[in-house]
């Protein structure tokens, strides 16, 4: 065996109603006025208030910043960082999702050093500290409360990461009473987001090894089990944890053994068509993986046992090809556009959406499978 590093958050909690305990950890943390960030869609549905009332409760009165949406542009970041430091916040707590998570991250940076955002961009870029830092996920797909990993919005079309250790939380938080409300799509979607987080973190290039892979695995069992049923039953508590827990334990995996070209093709179509990133990796899902499995399919067969109702036999080919056509089904069963075309994408978009995809270098570097401009445009064409 190769040695390794894997890396985690500090503290995970994990139970019903976990969220109205966060001054409790804002003491720990010495934080007295943290800034809160989220979206107005919480806010609008309450979702986010029980929270604040609890802190303000013990004496820790939160600053809300509550204008994130779906790919924050740098401007967000920045009006975030801008509120934070005219209001003397000493902490930083998100509730939200992936979005909302990422913004946190970078503002916690921007707060606690010294750097500009344009200098944080890359891997191991950030050279400061940062303030203390509490996530707290509403979707069971992204993983960002266990991801070293922001990505903000850079351009009309483009996006950065910023990956560092200093992102991980001191405290990320799983209350499956937040999900309860994720109306069916938004399941559906950021379920299958965690689910090739397992994928793409099992079959990882580079930093591929046992505590990922067996993360990975379970995240697998969780999400695979669960997920038709947290889009038909979405009050169920027991299934919506389950959920949860298999997000947070993909984001573990993948943070230590990165995502690779389902990734890197999802990206373009999130930027030009602004297509959630969820359905974004559903879309392009199953193509990549037929494309991978000439060289991944012994992987690919351990998964389908996980994956695959009732399990899968034969090959390693064989039982790869199953798994493919278990993912096929489950977008299907989910109620999501199987095709780029049913997505909307243009016919005549594809070559430039290739173009682009070829830009994730960070991302396609571990993918088992080398990824030429031609698959990269093939596989669009595959999915369309």
């Amino acid at each position: 065996m190769q040695g390794f590093e894997f890396n985690t958050v500090a503290k995970l909690v994990c139970g019903p109603g976990s969220a109205l305990q966060l001054a409790g950890h804002c003491q720990r943390l010495g934080v007295s006025r943290p800034l809160l960030v989220t979206d107005p869609g919480l806010v609008s549905i309450g979702l986010v208030q029980p929270a604040i009332a609890a802190l303000g409760a013990s004496g820790t009165g939160a600053i809300l910043f509550d204008q994130v949406r779906e790919d924050p542009p740098e401007a967000t970041v920045l009006a975030a960082a801008e509120l934070g430091r005219t209001q003397g916040v000493d902490g930083v707590i998100a509730i939200g999702g992936g979005s909302s998570m990422d913004v946190a991250k970078v503002v916690a940076v921007l707060l606690g050093g010294e750097q500009p955002l344009a200098e944080l961009y890359g891997v191991g870029q950030v050279s400061g500290g940062r303030l203390p830092l509490i996530l707290v996920p509403t979707t069971a797909g992204t993983g960002s409360e266990v991801t070293p990993v922001a990505v903000i919005t850079t351009g009309e079309t483009t996006k950065a990461g910023v990956s560092s250790p200093v992102l991980l939380p001191d405290v990320a938080v799983l209350d499956a009473d937040l999900t309860l409300g994720l109306p069916p799509a938004v399941t559906a979607m950021t379920g299958v987001d965690a689910m090739v987080h397992a994928i793409e973190a099992y079959t990882s290039r580079h930093q591929k090894n046992p505590v990922s892979d067996n993360l990975a695995r379970q995240a697998l069992v969780l999400l695979a089990g669960n997920i038709r049923t947290a889009v038909h039953e979405g009050g169920n508590r027991e299934v919506r944890e389950a959920m949860l827990l298999g997000a947070c334990m993909a984001g573990q995996a993948f943070a230590n053994a990165p995502v690779a070209a389902v990734h890197a093709l999802a990206y373009p179509l999130g930027g030009h068509y602004h297509i959630p990133h969820g359905l974004s990796n559903s879309l392009v899902l199953p193509t990549v993986l037929a494309f991978n499995a000439e060289v991944a399919s012994a992987h690919y067969a351990e998964l389908s046992e996980l994956v695959v109702p009732g399990g899968a036999t034969g090959s390693d080919e064989a039982r790869s090809a199953a798994l493919i056509a278990a993912l096929r089904q489950l977008v299907n069963d989910l109620g999501l556009p199987a095709t780029l075309s049913a997505a909307g994408v243009v016919e005549t978009d594809l070559e430039m959406l290739a173009e682009d995809a070829m830009l994730q270098e960070r991302l396609l570097v571990n993918n088992p499978r080398d990824v030429s401009y031609d698959d990269a445009l093939a596989i669009y064409r595959a999915a369309y």
